[in-house]
């Protein structure tokens, strides 16, 4: 079972850019790419890396650890070519300016779901 949790403003992340927000036990990478927003999982499948600190190009991500390039709408690994990993991806909408997250119901026991979202502007770095 899923549910829909309220993350910040939409002008708390900027035009082709990432934010990194932390949901319960993980840490959700969330992209602006203009006509709409995406969210992955924010690591790497090689090595970990920050996605939301990486470069945004077109409707993907480049890692800023060591440029594996992440599919944002699907999760799939583009470069290198011959990976299959991929990383998790979450269902996006927006609602009155703020940018709605849908996560599995077991993440949203401690998940901010109640908080004001100008309070949460600030979890988002980049």
């Amino acid at each position: 079972m899923k549910r829909w949790i309220r993350i910040t403003s939409c002008e708390n992340i900027p035009l082709r850019e990432g934010r990194a927000v932390k949901v319960d036990d993980r840490e959700i990478a969330i992209f602006n790419l203009g006509d709409r927003f995406l969210a992955i999982d924010n690591h790497c499948p090689h090595q970990g890396g920050p996605l939301a600190d990486g470069i945004v190009s077109g409707s993907t991500v480049v890692c800023p650890l060591h440029a594996w390039k992440i599919d944002l709408a699907g999760g799939g690994v583009q470069r290198p070519t011959d990976m299959t990993a991929c990383v998790e991806t979450f269902r996006t909408r927006v609602e009155g300016g703020v940018i709605m997250v849908e996560v599995p119901l077991a993440r949203v026991n401690r998940a901010l779901t109640g908080t004001d979202h100008q309070q949460l502007a600030g979890i988002c770095h980049g």
